[in-house]
Formats: C-alpha cells, sequence, structure tokens
C-alpha cells in the first residue's frame, strides 16, 4: 500500500468509552483512518460491507455474535479483508477460534498504542499478527519429530507475526534461508498458507501460547 494512502479502519467494539480510545490510538497515526464504527457483530458485517476497509479491528466478545462469527460472514463477502481481533482473553481457545475463522491476526487489549498500530499495518500489509505475549518464545515443543530444531525456531518466530527479514535478524541467518525453512516447513505439514500454519501450530502443541 503507498505511503500517500491511508489504512482505513472499521472499529467494533460494544463500548463506546473503549471505540473512543482506540480510535484515538489509531487516528494520532498520520497514516491511518477510522471510516466507520459497529456496536455488534451484524453491524459490524453490514459496515464492513458499506465503508469498504482495509483492515478491521474487533471485539470478540459482541452482542449477536461475536467476532470470529462476524469475521467469517464478512470474510464470506471479502475473502482477502485482514481482520484484527482485539480481546481481553488470552486463553488458546479463543485464539485458534479466531484464527480458524479467517482472522488475521489477535491482540490483547491492552496493547500500547505503537502495538496497535503496527499490528494494523502488519495486517494491512498482509501479515499474521499475534500478540508477542501469547506465544512465549522458551515456549517449544519437542512434539513435532518431522521438524528439526531450526524449523521449530522459524515457526516459533512466525507464529510471532515475523517477516522473513525480521526471522533471519533473530537467527543470524538470510532472509533466503528463511525462505527455505518456511517452505519446508510448509510441505512438510501440508500447509497452503501462513494463517493454516499458525492454526495448526497452535492446535497440534508445536508452539506455546499463554
Amino acid at each position: 500500500m503507498p505511503e500517500s494512502v491511508k489504512i482505513r479502519v472499521l472499529l467494533v467494539d460494544d463500548h463506546g468509552l473503549v471505540r473512543r480510545g482506540f480510535r484515538r490510538m489509531l487516528e494520532d497515526d498520520e497514516g491511518i483512518e477510522v471510516v466507520g464504527e459497529a456496536s455488534d457483530g451484524h453491524e459490524a458485517v453490514e459496515a464492513a460491507l458499506e465503508h469498504k476497509p482495509d483492515v478491521v479491528v474487533m471485539d470478540f466478545a459482541l452482542p449477536s455474535m461475536n467476532g470470529a462469527v462476524a469475521t467469517r460472514h464478512m470474510l464470506k463477502s471479502s475473502p482477502e479483508l485482514p481482520v484484527l481481533i482485539l480481546s481481553m482473553h488470552s486463553e488458546p481457545t479463543y485464539v485458534q477460534t479466531c484464527l480458524e475463522a479467517g482472522a488475521r491476526g489477535y491482540l490483547l487489549k491492552n496493547a500500547m498504542d505503537l502495538e496497535l498500530v503496527e499490528a494494523v499495518r502488519k495486517a494491512a500489509s498482509g501479515e499474521m499478527v499475534l500478540d508477542p505475549r501469547l506465544a512465549v518464545q522458551a515456549g517449544l515443543k519437542t512434539a513435532a519429530p518431522s521438524l528439526t530444531t531450526r524449523e521449530l525456531e522459524v515457526l516459533q518466530l512466525i507464529v510471532h507475526g515475523k517477516s522473513n527479514k525480521d526471522i533471519a535478524v533473530v537467527l543470524g541467518v538470510s532472509a533466503n534461508t528463511v525462505a527455505v525453512h518456511r517452505a519446508k516447513i510448509m510441505s512438510t505439514l501440508g500447509m497452503h498458507n501462513t494463517a493454516e500454519l499458525v492454526v495448526y501450530a497452535i492446535r497440534n502443541g508445536l508452539v506455546s501460547i499463554a
């Protein structure tokens, strides 16, 4: 997305004060514009059709339908729409439910301003976003004998929402090497995209989330 074009965001939460706070956080960034708000799941689905946002930032716990169900409805008409779930729930079940519904990411509600802005930017650019407090760096599992230790390290960082370039810096290897590891992981596990990979990794205990 060109730098001069603002990221258009639809903000969904059933509490007006919360929406106001998140609107302030987002619009403090000159590159983001909140184009619409909704207070429940049905309103959110209608607002997504009306405003055609670049990113939806949505609470999980909503009246009429929760954020995961609303995400499924939105993606029926706009399959590529990035939906970022903001929630107070850190339990793996909630994270899995939202990612399986097609959400592009999951962020805890006490995220700092810059974390929220960065998450919106990543979601808009097609990246998966997972709150780093959910993915514990030290929590790598040994339940996947088909993946090497290095591949598990790469997988953990993918779940963190890191790009190939970011992973390369963390692991001290080239971005091309990371791309090879990522492709091998996808092939070994039979995954077709990053969203599937993240859901599979969490569901099967290949990484830990707390």
